[in-house]
C-alpha cells in the first residue's frame, strides 16, 4: 500500500447511516484502519448518508420494505463512486449483494445477545401479564408472545437514545436492543442484562459488523483484508446460508446462531409464526469448512417442517 494509500489530500471515504451507533461502527472502522496501517484521521471522511428506514419513522417496517431500506442509498453511493467503503450493522443486510459489489471483511463480532431494558422490571419472567413489551422486531415480538402470550406488544422505531426516550415516557415497560449496540455506545449499563440466547436466540448477524466495497477496488480490497476477522467470517458463512435458504427479510420472524467448537461449527435455527403460536427449531453441526452447507441444511429441515403459509400475517 503505497500509491493508492489513503491521505489527507485524498482520504478514504467511508460510507454509514447517521445515527449513534451507525457512527460508533464507521468510527471502530477507521480506527482499525489507522491502526493496521499507521494513519492519521485526517486520512479518513466518514460520510452520512440518510436511508429510508431512518427517514420513515411512522410505520413498521413491514410495511415499507424489508432489510434494503437500511442500506440501498449507501450501497448506491458505493456504487456511483461517492464513498470508497460501507460500513453496515450485518443484521440489516440483505443476503444478495447489488452487482458490483462485495461484502467480504467482516470485524471481530460483539455480543449477539438482545439485552433487556426496562426502567422498573428485571426480566421477561418478572413481567405481570398485560404489560406491555416495545419492539419494531418481528422476531421479538413472535418469540415474545410465543413464551409470554399474556403481554402485549407496541410497535417501538427508532434508534438506541429514542427508544430509551420511549419507555422513560412510559409508551412501554420495556424493550429489547441488542447488547453488540449498547457495548459500542458504552451504554451496557442501561439493560438489566443480556437475555439468555437458549430463551431468545438472536437475530443472523447480530453483533457483527460488515464492511462492503465496490469488486473492482483491489486497493480497498487490499486493506480491508487486514481487518478481516476468520471466526466471524465462519459464523456468518452459516447464518446467512440458513437465512438466505429461507428466504429471510424483516418481513419473516427468523433467528439463528452460529459458534465455533474447535474445528466444528454449531448452528441453531429458529422460525416463528408472526403472531407467536408456533416455533420451529433446529440445529446442527459440521466442518467449519462446510459452514455455509450446515446453513442451508438446518434451513431445509425446517422448511421441510413448516406447514404453508407459515409465515403469513393472515
Amino acid at each position: 500500500m503505497t500509491q493508492n494509500t489513503p491521505s489527507p489530500a485524498q482520504p478514504l471515504r467511508i460510507g454509514t447511516r447517521g445515527s449513534p451507533l451507525a457512527l460508533a461502527q464507521a468510527h471502530e472502522t477507521r480506527a482499525r484502519l489507522m491502526a493496521a496501517f499507521g494513519l492519521p484521521e485526517s486520512a479518513f471522511a466518514i460520510h452520512v448518508i440518510k436511508v429510508t428506514g431512518d427517514a420513515i419513522q411512522d410505520r413498521p417496517l413491514k410495511e415499507i420494505g424489508g432489510k434494503g431500506l437500511f442500506t440501498r442509498e449507501i450501497e448506491l453511493a458505493l456504487l456511483e463512486r461517492e464513498i470508497d467503503i460501507a460500513v453496515h450493522s450485518m443484521k440489516d443486510m440483505p443476503v444478495l449483494q447489488p452487482e458490483g459489489l462485495v461484502l467480504d471483511t467482516y470485524l471481530p463480532r460483539e455480543d449477539p445477545r438482545d439485552a433487556f431494558v426496562s426502567p422498573h422490571v428485571d426480566g421477561i419472567a418478572a413481567l405481570a401479564p398485560g404489560q406491555v413489551v416495545g419492539t419494531s422486531s418481528l422476531r421479538r415480538r413472535a418469540q415474545v408472545l410465543h413464551r409470554r402470550p399474556d403481554l402485549k406488544v407496541v410497535e417501538f422505531r427508532g434508534n438506541v437514545q429514542t427508544r430509551l426516550k420511549k419507555l422513560a415516557d412510559g409508551v412501554a415497560d420495556c424493550t429489547f436492543l441488542a447488547m453488540a449496540g449498547l457495548h459500542r455506545l458504552d451504554m451496557a449499563h442501561v439493560a438489566r442484562g443480556p437475555v439468555d440466547d437458549v430463551e431468545m436466540l438472536p437475530a443472523v448477524a447480530q453483533g457483527a459488523i460488515g464492511i462492503e466495497r465496490r469488486e473492482d477496488d483491489t486497493a480497498v480490497a487490499e486493506m480491508l483484508a487486514a481487518l478481516h476477522d476468520m471466526a466471524t467470517g465462519h459464523r456468518l458463512a452459516a447464518e446467512r446460508a440458513f437465512l438466505a435458504e429461507l428466504d429471510g427479510s424483516c418481513e419473516t420472524p427468523i433467528a439463528g446462531l452460529a459458534m465455533l467448537e474447535g474445528d466444528e461449527i454449531w448452528l441453531r435455527g429458529e422460525i416463528l409464526r408472526p403472531d407467536g403460536s408456533e416455533a420451529l427449531s433446529d440445529a446442527g453441526r459440521a466442518k467449519i469448512a462446510d459452514a455455509a452447507d450446515l446453513g442451508r441444511s438446518v434451513a431445509a429441515r425446517l422448511l421441510g417442517r413448516a406447514s404453508p403459509g407459515f409465515f403469513d400475517w393472515r
